[in-house]
């Protein structure tokens, strides 16, 4: 049986699962974030030590303004009324991403959740906000040079946002698309990668379990035979 120490997520399809039930991209965002709840309340139950969510990425700026502050409005009142149930429960909160392009009452309530979860060892939830996996390499590699360092594969997994946390055995994606849209490119290596039909505001607890138990089944060779 193989263990489960970190799983991620691209949480794809909450646009489109509000566009068909509630004609609003955003009621979608709203729905997906009870999913959000669900699969950390499993993931607990499961023991696994590492989750990681694809919550905003570097290309996601593109879209409507509109959209783009409902998003963070959203991500405000989870980190305002689940903080104290982050540490009820011994979750740790990190963000992986650059923060340096959010206002500053995210960034204020971004580095006092991690600040106050950061003691908590059941559970790490790992946040990509303004995370793209392309510059998250090229900025390792900038600070190796800063600080004129060899370039090998530990110096930059030294240097990654990730630093210090386990790659991921499983990476999930919902909503029917099979790419990895700049995420954890470095990190997925050899990660198993299942690609969900389901929407994300319709993925399950049972649909994740049924994951991890076909993972745990798995042959993993890692390049070997």
């Amino acid at each position: 049986m193989n263990p489960i120490n970190h799983v991620a997520i691209i949480m794809d399809g909450n646009g489109r699962w509000g566009l068909r039930n509630k004609s609003s991209r955003n009621a979608g965002h709203k729905a997906g974030l009870k999913t959000v709840e669900k699969i950390i309340i499993e993931s607990v139950k499961q023991k696994i030590r590492h989750l990681t969510l694809y919550t905003f990425s570097t290309e996601n700026w593109k879209r409507p303004k509109n959209e783009i502050d409902f998003l963070f409005g959203l991500l405000e009142n989870f980190l305002k009324n689940k903080i104290e149930i982050l540490v009820k429960n011994k979750i740790k909160l990190k963000i992986i991403g650059d923060k340096k392009a959010f206002s500053k009452s995210i960034k204020f309530l971004l580095n006092k959740t991690e600040t106050k979860t950061s003691k908590n060892n059941v559970m790490q939830i790992n946040l990509a906000l303004n995370y793209g996996s392309k510059n998250e390499i090229i900025n390792a590699v900038s600070k190796l040079n800063n600080q004129k360092l060899k370039i090998s594969e530990e110096n930059i997994q030294n240097n990654l946002f990730t630093k210090n946390i386990p790659d991921p055995d499983i990476l999930i994606r919902t909503g029917d698309t099979k790419r990895l849209s700049n995420f954890l490119l470095w990190q997925i290596a050899y990660t198993e990668i299942f690609f969900e039909k389901k929407l994300w505001p319709d993925f399950t607890e049972h649909d994740f379990k049924k994951i991890l138990e076909k993972f745990k089944k798995l042959k993993r060779n890692f390049g070997n035979i």
